[in-house]
């Protein structure tokens, strides 16, 4: 396998997709189902996006919603949105529709596009935003992605260039915060391009490319991980498999027949792809490197998937603010074994990371304390939020949140969480909203949620409940309460009743205390 010609380099999206459609005209740059689109395809036809776009007024800054499974077209869009110098918003397709509302709304979003499959959910909750003034459906009688097609030809014109700037605004995606409403984190180009030109500087190869890569993307791309995991190869200018949706033995068939090389999964996926019947290291033959991150992954799955896999390993740890990933375990530590494995890794080159105590004070090695990350890749802003946005990020750090330590050779590890996020398969989910919501029920006087282990999918939801007097609702009543507001994935799949909440003397609930009985037998509490 060759490395890469790394002789020009790209700095935006709008430059990636043309200078790889002048080299690999004829490569599959997407593939999926039976369907692909070529580097030059792909830039044709997000040329004919973008021209679009701009028809019906949608220019620089304008905030484009995508509610749809992973397919080629929502890459078409990516880089329509970045030649006409729109804003891509994607959407979760798992949510709600008053979930989705509050996305549409506060991006103030003028156009949508959505497979037919979500299409109700947008026209349920579509005379509340005014901000809305196209919805454009994917699909069409022909198939998919056919919608779109016929939505081009009535909008063909002449594509103003426009010219994009590291610094431009690129995507604005949507992660939970304490408050239960989802807040807007704007990321710019420099966000899909800083990891790699650190990583090539120090001539390192934690996370690289080679000109025959194929990648598998397992992360979902309205998720900061599977689109940056997706720009990653797509700059690279490898093919890229991307399936609608992750399924453990389609993803373990395309990685055996499609000759996958490299591919990123939260440990969830990995739980679910080692443990098919056909997992074994002849399935995974043509693998030489997998990504992982997200959520915690606990001893036991990892030996197994290295066990099963046969390949190198990399983890990732970073947030959406941090623009994905910002710390490394790169494979030789993974070799070196030991206590590193329960490292969250080292800082990229380029990038910055203290522990600081409550006062602000760095702490030495070893001690506990707020993991504050330095990163060229940081988000710009939350989208119309700017005291959120100087809670976050003070003097260029970004706060995160978790809670951990240094050792002597600048490993990080991450021991909990000072905020209460808890992470699901890969999904970020605040306690606050899914308290609110089973308050809202008649049955419930208080109710507080928190993380707790789960071998599959890294954290699960517990849900602590006090029952209103005289109530008798049940643990599946409850549940069925919770489907109208919430999506799927954040409802508590353990439950317990209680007659109070522990509480300090300021009223606030004592998470620790209700996670304590699950969490004091493990080694390591957040991946």
């Amino acid at each position: 396998m060759n490395k890469l010609d790394r002789a020009h380099k790209t700095e935006s999206l709008v430059e990636t997709i043309r200078w790889n459609a002048a080299r690999f005209p004829a490569k599959d740059a997407i593939v999926c189902d039976t369907r692909a689109l070529t580097y030059a395809e792909l830039d044709a036809e997000s040329d004919r996006t973008a021209s679009a776009l701009r028809s019906v007024g949608v220019n620089r800054g304008v905030r484009v919603a995508y509610l749809g499974k992973e397919s080629e077209n929502y890459y078409d869009v990516l880089f329509g949105c970045a030649k006409s110098g729109a804003v891509l918003v994607p959407i979760n397709w798992r949510l709600s529709p008053p979930e989705i509302k509050h996305i549409l709304s506060d991006a103030t979003a003028q156009l949508i596009f959505v497979e037919e499959e979500f299409l109700a959910a947008v026209q349920e909750i579509a005379w509340c935003l005014p901000d809305l003034r196209f919805t454009v459906v994917l699909d069409g009688p022909d198939g998919p992605g056919k919608g779109l097609e016929s939505w081009k030809a009535q909008h063909h014109g002449a594509l103003d260039s426009v010219a994009a700037d590291r610094d431009d605004p690129i995507v604005q995606i949507y992660t939970s915060g304490t408050t239960g409403l989802p807040k807007g984190v704007v990321l710019a180009h420099r966000s899909f391009f800083a990891v790699r030109d650190m990583l090539e500087r120090a001539d390192l190869d934690w996370i690289d490319w080679r000109s025959d890569d194929t990648s598998l993307i397992g992360v979902p791309g309205f998720h900061v991980g599977g689109l940056w995991w997706a720009v990653q190869g797509l700059n690279a200018g490898v093919t890229n498999i991307a399936m609608r949706a992750f399924v453990s033995g389609e993803a373990l068939r395309l990685i055996r027949e499609m000759g996958v090389t490299t591919t990123c999964m939260v440990p969830a996926m990995l739980h679910m792809l080692t443990s098919e019947q056909s997992a074994s290291p002849q399935a995974f033959r043509t693998l030489r490197k997998a990504v992982y991150g997200g959520s915690p992954i606990s001893q036991a799955l990892l030996e197994r998937c290295r066990a099963a896999m046969k390949c190198d390993f990399a983890q990732i740890y970073g947030l959406t603010e941090t623009g994905n990933t910002a710390v490394c375990l790169p494979p030789d530590a993974h070799t070196r074994g030991g206590n590193l494995l329960k490292a969250a890794g080292r800082p990229y080159p380029g990038v910055d990371v203290v522990v600081l105590d409550q006062k602000g004070e760095e702490l030495e090695n070893g001690a506990v304390g707020e993991i504050c990350i330095k990163t060229p890749a940081r988000m710009k802003e939350y989208w119309r939020l700017p005291a959120a946005t100087a809670e976050t990020v003070q003097d260029g750090w970004v706060h995160t949140g978790d809670a951990g330590y240094l050792d002597a050779e600048g490993f990080l590890y991450i021991c909990d969480r000072i905020k209460d996020v808890v992470i699901v398969a890969g999904e970020n989910v605040y306690p606050a909203e899914i308290e609110k919501a089973l308050e809202q029920l008649p049955d419930v006087a208080e109710a507080a949620v928190v993380g707790v282990p789960d071998e599959r999918w890294g954290e699960g939801l517990h849900a602590v409940v006090v029952l209103a007097n005289g109530a008798t609702a049940t643990r599946r009543q409850l549940a069925l309460g919770l489907r109208d507001h919430l999506a799927a994935f954040k409802i508590p799949t353990s439950w317990e009743f209680t007659d109070y909440l522990p509480r300090n003397p300021s009223g606030k609930i004592l998470r620790r205390r209700l996670r304590e009985p699950f969490w004091s037998t493990r080694e390591r509490n957040v991946g």
